[in-house]
């Protein structure tokens, strides 16, 4: 095996096959043909003497020596792009930069209007898209540049991720204004036994799905009292406002709701917190539009003074 022989052109090509476990879908992210595709990993498998990838239902698996390889292979080459792309100027009043950042469902009710307004009066040629990922993806889909920026109840431990904590939240309960606890006074709180009363109704988002609320209600023995589970967190005005049900929601999204429905709001027993954090991969860590990004995300909506840090 001599590297010097090596065109470094195929090693995109592994990389990409790696990413994406089908050699068509390779081939349509480096705009190359199925052929040149497949004659580009017939040359890696001669050249490391391996076949790198193997047919299975799932599609392509990657063999031992490519599941050391390509992951090395990948980094390397955002560390590379990074490097060469790293000294362009970003111009906020002429760039038509397309940013792809991922949000949940509520994220995208919560963050993107204020965004867009930024972005639209800022960055006037500029796109942004908001791509849908699952939480449990959002590592591998920063490192292939699917995304370049996430924000949500997101921790990832992944080598080379970079984590910035925006703010810390907790739940609270919504229901319609004329609802009124079965017992006891109806103050500004309710407590475990009125909350035991109650019918409840969550959201369970299945890209962002965080189980704090169910926890919570399985520690309190409350589970049984949820009698209604939606995907999405937009339904769930309507659902308090029309209904008897009690919906547990975020605080920002209770008061953010509080300006557009006549609606209640109450705080919970045991009520548990979470974090919302800015995560990205440290290959964009110094690209100007990256950073322009990324500072925007945090001008509008972070609430805590830490600076940012590689994740754990």
């Amino acid at each position: 095996m001599n590297f010097r022989q090596l065109d470094l052109n195929l090693l995109r090509v592994l990389a990409a096959i790696h990413r994406t476990g089908s050699v068509t879908a390779a081939g349509r992210s480096l705009a190359l043909s199925q052929s040149a595709t497949s004659n580009a990993l017939a040359r890696l498998r001669r050249f490391f003497d391996d076949e790198l990838f193997v047919r299975s239902p799932a599609g392509l698996q990657p063999t031992r020596l490519c599941e050391t390889v390509a992951p090395a292979v990948l980094s390397q080459l955002r560390a590379l792009e990074a490097l060469v792309t790293g000294h362009e100027e970003f111009d906020p009043a002429t760039s038509d930069m397309h940013w792809k950042l991922s949000l949940s469902d509520l994220g995208e009710m919560l963050f993107l209007p204020p965004l867009a307004a930024a972005l639209r009066s800022q960055v006037p040629h500029g796109h942004l898209s908001n791509v849908s990922v699952a939480a449990a993806d959002v590592a591998t889909a920063l490192e292939s540049r699917d995304i370049d920026c996430a924000v949500g109840i997101l921790q990832p431990r992944q080598r080379g991720i970079r984590s910035e904590l925006l703010f810390r939240e907790q739940y609270v309960a919504i229901t319609s204004p004329h609802w009124r606890p079965a017992s006891g006074r109806a103050g500004a709180s309710l407590s475990t036994d009125q909350l035991a009363g109650a019918s409840l109704v969550v959201a369970s988002p299945t890209a962002t799905f965080h189980s704090s609320v169910e926890q919570m209600l399985v520690k309190m023995k409350l589970a049984k009292r949820i009698v209604l589970r939606v995907r999405h967190f937009g339904a769930l005005p309507e659902l308090a406002l029309s209904t008897d049900l009690l919906a547990i929601v975020p605080d920002m999204y209770a008061r953010n709701l509080e300006q557009r429905h006549d609606l209640r709001v109450w705080r919970l027993p045991q009520a548990p917190r979470y974090e919302v954090h800015l995560v990205w991969h440290a290959s964009t860590a110094r690209e100007p539009a990256q950073q322009w990004l990324r500072a925007l995300v945090h001008r509008l909506f972070g609430r805590h003074k830490t600076a940012s840090a590689p994740a754990a």
